[in-house]
């Protein structure tokens, strides 16, 4: 008997300039040679990820950069950039690699403008500043591609029903802007929004180091986590799975197939009818192994 086909949805969040620049061109070369394709979210913005540093003081987020090695993951010039020197620019120095990203059929979605800032402060902007920051990422993808972004993916999971009123303005197909369980519509003030895809896998930086997951042990790990008859969604990152792990990854890959898991991108996940699509809301809520809050799908937050 056919063990039936598991699907998962893979996103790849591409946060940083060393992210574009290394890790993207390393995972395009892992997936063409496992046959699948992703949706990548793209960082499009100044690269001000070194303006996290301050974030040390908070114990939380210390013990987490020690557990998942962050230093070695995202290069130690990530401290300087936005901090000691201006943060580059993404997507202007970059765009080449978004063009060949789409080109070998990849899904391409907009993930931020300026990274840092949309996880460090989207809690504290005004609605205008948030339509701004969203147009500034939607603006800078067509211009590369020639085409505005049909999806979408907030930086950090931090996003609250304001931000999915003022993602209906840019049209996008669905949004990933939420953890949970299941696709849903959200349902705001009585108004429907675009479909939701939530990431349901942890990221490796949640896992790595808890409960004794260890670099030896993670794939093993990972798979055993991706049941059939449910919602699937792995996020990885460019920086992480691109670069430092992406032997990890070639690996965990061929490890998926035999167990009959195949990956495609979050588009693939939605049905034909959006319709039947369940209704829902979302909240705020803390993750396990990430500081703070995330964005929920509601109907899980008790």
């Amino acid at each position: 008997m056919t063990e039936e086909e598991i699907i998962v949805g893979l996103r790849v969040d591409v946060d940083t300039f060393r992210g574009t620049r290394d890790g993207v061109p390393g995972l395009l070369k892992i997936l063409k040679k496992h046959g699948l394709h992703a949706t990548f979210f793209f960082s499009v913005g100044p690269d001000n990820m070194g303006r996290h540093l301050w974030r040390l003081l908070k114990p939380a987020f210390l013990l987490k950069m020690l557990r998942s090695k962050a230093a070695s993951l995202y290069g130690w010039d990530i401290l300087l950039r936005g901090t000691f020197w201006p943060g580059p620019q993404i997507a202007k120095k970059l765009a080449p690699i978004i063009r060949d990203t789409e080109a070998a059929g990849h899904e391409v979605g907009l993930h931020s403008w300026d990274h840092h800032r949309w996880q460090m402060h989207m809690h504290r902007m005004s609605t205008g500043q948030i339509y701004k920051d969203i147009q500034a990422g939607v603006d800078s993808l067509e211009d590369i591609l020639e085409s505005a972004p049909r999806c979408s993916a907030v930086a950090g999971w931090k996003a609250n029903q304001q931000v999915v009123v003022e993602k209906s303005k840019f049209g996008f197909l669905y949004n990933s802007d939420c953890r949970g369980e299941s696709i849903f519509r959200p349902v705001i003030d009585g108004v429907e929004y675009a479909p939701q895809i939530p990431a349901t896998l942890p990221t490796y930086d949640e896992v790595i180091g808890h409960n004794g997951i260890t670099a030896d042990n993670y794939n093993d790990h990972m798979l055993e986590l991706i049941v059939p008859e449910r919602l699937n969604v792995l996020t990885i990152h460019a920086e992480v799975e691109g670069i430092v792990c992406a032997e990890m990854f070639d690996n965990f890959l061929a490890a998926a197939k035999t167990r009959n898991i195949r990956f495609v991108p979050m588009s693939e996940l939605l049905p034909d009818d959006l319709s039947t699509l369940p209704i829902d809301s979302v909240t705020t809520a803390p993750l396990p192994g990430r500081e703070g809050w995330v964005c929920w799908q509601a109907s899980l937050v008790s």
